[in-house]
């Protein structure tokens, strides 16, 4: 038996919530005689510790290569996959994004897309803060409509 070698332990808690872990066949057989004798279970994976309690486990299997489990494993762990999951992660986060005005006392003016709306915002040609101006609301310009940010005259916080 190669105690090298990683196995996926699925497990359901008593309250019916379900986890899984990746274990070596030596830490799966520690966790075997736990659960058999009601000691509590400690091991590190990776860099972390992981403790499971066998009084509030309600049921675990342990997936092996012939397992369906480990094939359902394999096929979400598609590169396919994870790229199509951050592009609509990225498409989520650019429909929330927010143009700004920047007009600063040093002379620059600019747009800018931010992932949210700010109170402030440092020049990006001398670093000075610039304030929303939310009196003047936001401004039409080539982008589309952005927020007013400017140190030019006194702004309201």
């Amino acid at each position: 038996m190669n105690t090298n070698q990683h196995h996926t332990m699925t497990y359901t808690l008593n309250s019916g919530i379900k986890g899984s872990v990746n274990l070596s066949t030596k830490q799966i057989q520690d966790w075997i005689e736990s659960y058999r004798v009601g000691s509590k279970y400690v091991t590190t994976v990776g860099k972390e510790y992981f403790g499971l309690n066998p009084e509030l486990v309600a049921d675990f299997k342990v997936h092996n290569e012939f397992s369906e489990q480990r094939e359902y494993v394999a096929a979400i762990q598609q590169p396919t996959v994870a790229s199509k999951s951050k592009e609509q992660l990225a498409d989520a986060y650019s429909q929330h994004k927010v143009l700004i005005q920047v007009e600063c006392k040093c002379g620059a003016s600019y747009i800018e897309e931010l992932a949210y709306k700010r109170n402030k915002w440092g020049c990006k040609e001398c670093g000075d803060i610039v304030f929303l101006d939310s009196k003047k609301g936001m401004v039409e310009t080539v982008k589309g409509k952005a927020w007013y940010m400017t140190n030019k005259y006194f702004v309201e916080r």
